[in-house]
């Protein structure tokens, strides 16, 4: 809310609690029968102005032109007003790659009635050119941005997209931020800017060895894991197969607790034999059922599409 809607960032109360409603707006996206929808997030929160009262915030990430999107985020804010009957604010981030689609509005009107939505609408491209504030800013959502940027424009080009994850990575580092947002936000930029097997490697050689130096051992949490183990591996059958094997563990291990995340956030809590089947899938299974999040309405949605 800070780096992209500052404003309503300014107006929320941030010293009264907060709550996410996720599996509220999923039954609103499930009544208005618009079809399998990426749920975004809704959440409750205070004003500074408004004493006892509090509003609504919808967030709605689009990464593709959609002509019907302004319509959709029309109908889920009067959808939701109409359930909890009070101000719902719609925020648009829009992820694509179309320079002159940046919705902002729906209206209709009939016979002197005018009924309609205008909505904030924030366009990552527009912060192409501004590549190195991005990367000075200490917002974390700065970062995320330029990981998009970055990933859009080193496309079909992996020596330069090794350059720029690897930039990235290092800036984690400089923030001195807690241990837990540098997990997240390395998952967050290892996601978005995949590489070929052998730069990978080459880069989390190099991220392991900053760790070392900066006395601080961990990028995510399952690439450490994959990679001890492939270290004590490595000691009954040889340091440079117990290493491939540890990376390889790490990886799996990545994605599942990504894809773990991603589903949670989507659908709620996640049943123990859903967790148990994420740690068994293979890293091709996993990267199939991420895509499946996309256009899934229920968890078994995911893997009947694998």
């Amino acid at each position: 809310m800070a780096f992209y809607f500052p404003l309503a960032h300014g107006e929320i109360d941030w010293q009264q609690p907060y709550a996410f409603l996720d599996q509220e707006l999923a039954q609103i996206v499930q009544d208005a029968e618009l079809g399998k929808r990426l749920v975004d997030r809704l959440v409750q929160v205070s004003t500074r102005d408004g004493g006892e009262q509090w509003v609504y915030i919808h967030v709605e990430v689009q990464g593709q032109h959609d002509a019907n999107f302004p319509e959709r985020l029309f109908t889920y804010n009067y959808r939701l007003y109409d359930r909890y009957r009070r101000p719902v604010a719609s925020l648009a981030v829009l992820a694509d790659d179309g320079e002159n689609w940046k919705p902002t509005h729906f209206v209709y009107q009939l016979f002197g009635c005018e009924m309609g939505i205008r909505f904030p609408t924030v366009k990552l491209l527009d912060y192409a050119d501004q590549i190195e504030a991005l990367l000075a800013d200490t917002n974390p959502f700065a970062l995320v941005t330029a990981a998009h940027l970055f990933t859009r424009k080193t496309k079909g080009d992996p020596e330069e997209r090794y350059a720029a994850k690897w930039r990235l990575a290092k800036l984690l580092y400089e923030r001195s931020w807690d241990k837990q947002r540098i997990i997240d936000l390395f998952s967050v930029i290892d996601w978005l800017m995949r590489l070929p097997t052998e730069l990978e490697k080459r880069l989390m050689d190099e991220v392991y060895t900053l760790e070392r130096n900066v006395t601080m051992p961990y990028v995510t949490s399952a690439e450490r894991f994959g990679m001890e183990k492939g270290l004590q591996q490595g000691l009954q059958q040889g340091l440079q197969q117990g290493l491939q094997q540890g990376r390889q563990e790490g990886r799996q291990e990545g994605e599942a607790a990504l894809l773990q995340s991603l589903l949670a956030r989507r659908f709620g809590a996640l049943p123990d034999d859903v967790r148990a089947r994420l740690d068994k899938a293979t890293v091709e299974q996993l990267e199939s059922w991420a895509i499946n999040v996309l256009d899934a309405r229920s968890l078994d949605d995911v893997f009947d599409q694998a």
